[in-house]
C-alpha cells in the first residue's frame, strides 16, 4: 500500500499542472488517501511518513524511494489486488512522469561508491597464478563447480563442440587432483553477499590475523618444491642469479620494477621501487642467495594491501562524478572479466592513457572475450547469479526418488553442469541473452538424459552410463520447449525443492531475484513453515490449496501475489525435476497464472512466452547483474538509467550477450 501510496502523490503532480503544479492538490490526496496510514496520528507503516514529503525535490533527497515506485508499477505489484487499479491512461502518464523526474535526477550522476576491498579467494589464485605465470594453480578451489577436460573450453573459435568433457565438483577428490603447489593450503572461502556475489566489500576485509595469515600463505606459495624453474613462467627473468658482471643492485631495481608494476597495477614509485630493493640487498648482504631473497621479496609483494586490495584513487576532494583513471579502468576490466590483474597489454594501454578511449577500450574487450582466461568469467559469474551452490546441499528422500541416487552419487553432479555449458555457449557463441530463458538447444549426460523422466530429448548412446570421474556432455537440439534454458532444467528444479515435495515459493522468489533482479522482502519471522506430511484434512488438498492460507495474512500478501505466479508455474517439474501432471493423491496440477497481471499462461510453454514478452525486463534485470558483478558492489538508484540505457543499445541486434559486456563496461558506473 504505502508504495502505491506514492504513486497518488505523483499522480496528484500529474493531475494538477505537472512537476510545478499546485501542491495543495498533491497535500489533498495526501489526506484523503495515505496519512492514514503514513503519517497521520503517528501511524506509518513500512516506516513511511508522508507527511514529511513537501515538495517534489524531496524525491531527490530518498531516490530509492522513486526509484521503488517505479518498479513497483512497472512490476503490476501495485495498487493491491483487493485495491482499485489503475486505468491504463492514468499508469502511462504516471510512467512517463516518474521517468521524467528520475532522468531529470540522473542528470546529476551520482553512483555507489565502489568499496575497497581485499581479493576473494578465487581472484588470488588466478592473480598469483598470471603474475608468476605459474603452470598449474595455487590451491585447488571447491568454488569452481565445473572441471574443464580435454580443453573444450576455446572462446577463440567463438565455437563450443557438439561433445564436451567436464567434472563435477561434487565428485570428491578425483576432481580436486591437478597441478598445484605443493604445501600450499587455501584461505576459507569467501561468502555470497544476500541477493550478490562474493566480491563485495562488506564481505572482504582484512584484519590484522588475516593480513598476517596473508604473509605465511605468501611464503608458502614461494617456499613449495613446486616453485620452480619448471612450473614458474617467470624463473629466468625475475628469479635467476644475474650473469657475472651485472650489477646486482641494479638488477634488483630493474626486475623489481616490472614485477612491482604488475603486481601492484599501476607505475610504482622510486619509494616504494627504493624500499622493496633495499630489502633485497639487506638479505644479499646477509648472506642469502639471490634466488632466496628474490623469493622472500615476492612473497611480501604478494602479502602486500596494495597487491591484494581493490581500490581506486577516489578521495574526498574528487567529486563523485570523476571518472577512474586509466590504470584503475584496466584492473575493473581485468578482474571482471578475468578474475585476476591485469596482463601487460592492458598496462601498457593503461599508461599511455591509450586506454581510456573509448575504441581502444572496446577493442580490448573484444580480445579480452577470444582469451582463455574468459574461462574464469565463466566459473564465477553464471554459478553465482544463478545460485547453483544451493543444488550441492540438495538431498531428495531416497524412498520417493531413488532414481536420483547412484553408487555413491547423486544425480545433481550432473543436473548442476548442464545450466553451466548452457551459458557458456551463449558466451562464446555470442547469442542471445533470451536463449538463458527458451534455448533451442542444451547439454546433455547420458545418465543426465535418462534421468529426465518424461522430458528426454532422444538418445545419443541406448544406454546410461553412471560416468562419476569424466563427464561428456552432448550437444542436443530443443525438439520440446518444457526443455532447454536455465529455468526449467533439472538443477533449478531440484535445488528449490525440499527433501520430498517441491516449493513453489522458494521457486518463485529464485526466479524474482535471478530472472528479474527483484527480491522479495524476507517472510516474517512468525510465518509458519508449511508441514511435509499434510494433516488429515488437507492431504486430498493440491499443494496450491495448502499453500493459500499464506495469502490470508496481510504482511504476506504482498509478496505471494509477487512470486506466487512464478512458482507455480513451475510445478509440473517435480522435486528433481521429472514431468508430472498430477499429484500423488491424484489431484491434477494447476499451473496456471498470470505474470504481472498481464501475461496469462495455462502451461509451461505459455509461461516461457510470457517470460519473452518481457524480454526488456529480463534483460534490465540480467544487465544488472552483470554491472553488479563487475562493481563489486550493490547497485542503487544512479545506476538505472545506465541499465535501460544497455537495454536500448543491445535490442536492435536481439539482445546478444557480448553486446551486454560491452555495454557495461562502456557504462558510466563502470568508468566513473
Amino acid at each position: 500500500m504505502q508504495k502505491f501510496l506514492s504513486f497518488l502523490i505523483l499522480f496528484g503532480v500529474l493531475s494538477h499542472g505537472g512537476l510545478a503544479g499546485d501542491f495543495g492538490s498533491i497535500t489533498k490526496i495526501f489526506n484523503e488517501s495515505c496519512v492514514q496510514c503514513h503519517g497521520k496520528n503517528g501511524k506509518t507503516k513500512g516506516k513511511v511518513d508522508l507527511t514529511k514529503i513537501k515538495k517534489i525535490s524531496d524525491f531527490d533527497r530518498d531516490r530509492e524511494l522513486l526509484d521503488t515506485i517505479v518498479d513497483v508499477l512497472d512490476f503490476n505489484e501495485m495498487p493491491p489486488e483487493d485495491e482499485p487499479q489503475l486505468s491504463i491512461e492514468s499508469k502511462k502518464r504516471l510512467v512517463d512522469a516518474l521517468e521524467s523526474i528520475r532522468a531529470r535526477f540522473a542528470k546529476k550522476k551520482s553512483y555507489n561508491h565502489a568499496p575497497m576491498r581485499r581479493m576473494n579467494r578465487f581472484q588470488y589464485d588466478n592473480a598469483v597464478v598470471d603474475l608468476f605465470k605459474l603452470r598449474g594453480v595455487v590451491f585447488s578451489l571447491p568454488e569452481r563447480m565445473m572441471r574443464e577436460h580435454q580443453n573444450y573450453f576455446k572462446p577463440e573459435t567463438k565455437k563450443m563442440g557438439d561433445v564436451v568433457t567436464v567434472g563435477s565438483r561434487p565428485l570428491g577428490k578425483s576432481q580436486m587432483i591437478e597441478k598445484r603447489l605443493a604445501g600450499v593450503a587455501p584461505f576459507p572461502q569467501d561468502l555470497r553477499a544476500e541477493n550478490g556475489f562474493d566480491n563485495r566489500g562488506d564481505h572482504l576485509s582484512l584484519s590484522p590475523l588475516l593480513l598476517e595469515a596473508f604473509l605465511r600463505l605468501g611464503q608458502s606459495v614461494v617456499n613449495s618444491n613446486d616453485f620452480n624453474s619448471s612450473n614458474v613462467g617467470i624463473w629466468n627473468e625475475f628469479f635467476k642469479s644475474p650473469a657475472a658482471g651485472q650489477e646486482v643492485e641494479l638488477v634488483v631495481k630493474d626486475r623489481l620494477e616490472k614485477f612491482l608494476s604488475r603486481a601492484f597495477r599501476r607505475i610504482v614509485t622510486s619509494d616504494v621501487l627504493d624500499r622493496y630493493s633495499s630489502f633485497v640487498i639487506k638479505k644479499i648482504s646477509e648472506g642469502a642467495s639471490f634466488q632466496d631473497a628474490m623469493k622472500d621479496v615476492s612473497a611480501a609483494v604478494i602479502s602486500s594491501p596494495m597487491f591484494l586490495y581493490h581500490y581506486d584513487g577516489f578521495t574526498d576532494d574528487k567529486k563523485n562524478s570523476d571518472r577512474v583513471d586509466s590504470f584503475e579502468l584496466a584492473s575493473r576490466l581485468s578482474f571482471f572479466l578475468w578474475g585476476s590483474i591485469p596482463d601487460k597489454e592492458l598496462l601498457m594501454l593503461a599508461a599511455s592513457d591509450d586506454l581510456l578511449r573509448a575504441d581502444v577500450l572496446e577493442a580490448q574487450v573484444n580480445r579480452m572475450l577470444l582469451d582463455q582466461k574468459l574461462k574464469r568469467f565463466c566459473d564465477s559469474f553464471p554459478s553465482q547469479w544463478l545460485q547453483l551452490e544451493r543444488i550441492i546441499s540438495a538431498t531428495p528422500n531416497r524412498d520417493l526418488f531413488p532414481d536420483f541416487y547412484f553408487l555413491k552419487y547423486r544425480d545433481s553432479m550432473h543436473m548442476m553442469l548442464e545450466p553451466l555449458l548452457v551459458f557458456e555457449t551463449v558466451l562464446v557463441e555470442n547469442k542471445s541473452i533470451l536463449q538463458l530463458i527458451d534455448s533451442d538447444f542444451t547439454y546433455r549426460s547420458s545418465l543426465l538424459q535418462h534421468a529426465y523422466k518424461g522430458l528426454a530429448l532422444g538418445d545419443f548412446d541406448g544406454k546410461s552410463r553412471n560416468e562419476v570421474t569424466v563427464l561428456r556432455f552432448h550437444r542436443m537440439p530443443v525438439s520440446d520447449r518444457r526443455n532447454g534454458g536455465v529455468i526449467t532444467n533439472a538443477a533449478v528444479m531440484t535445488m528449490t525443492s525440499g527433501t520430498e515435495r517441491t516449493k513453489p515459493i522458494t521457486r518463485g522468489s529464485w526466479l524474482a531475484s535471478v530472472i528479474f533482479n527483484n527480491p522479495p522482502e524476507p517472510p516474517p519471522a512468525d510465518a509458519p513453515p508449511l508441514d511435509e506430511h499434510p494433516p488429515e484434512e488437507e492431504k486430498n488438498m493440491t499443494l496450491r490449496e495448502r499453500l493459500s492460507k499464506h495469502r490470508e495474512r496481510t504482511d504476506c500478501r504482498g509478496c505471494h501475489e509477487k512470486i506466487d505466479p512464478l512458482g507455480f508455474a513451475l510445478e509440473n517439474f517435480d522435486a528433481i525435476g521429472n514431468w508430472r501432471t498430477h499429484y500423488p493423491n491424484g489431484r491434477e496440477i494447476d499451473m496456471a497464472g498470470t505474470l504481472f497481471r498481464t501475461h496469462h499462461f495455462a502451461d509451461i510453454l505459455e509461461f516461457k512466452d510470457a517470460l519473452l514478452a518481457e524480454k526488456d525486463r529480463f534483460a534490465k534485470a540480467f544487465a544488472g547483474h552483470l554491472l553488479s558483478f563487475a562493481l563489486a558492489r550493490a547497485l542503487g538508484p544512479g545506476d538505472q538509467m545506465a541499465l535501460e540505457s544497455i537495454v536500448k543499445k543491445t535490442k536492435p541486434d536481439g539482445y546478444k550477450m557480448k553486446d551486454f559486456i560491452i555495454g557495461v563496461i562502456m557504462s558510466d558506473p563502470f568508468q566513473m
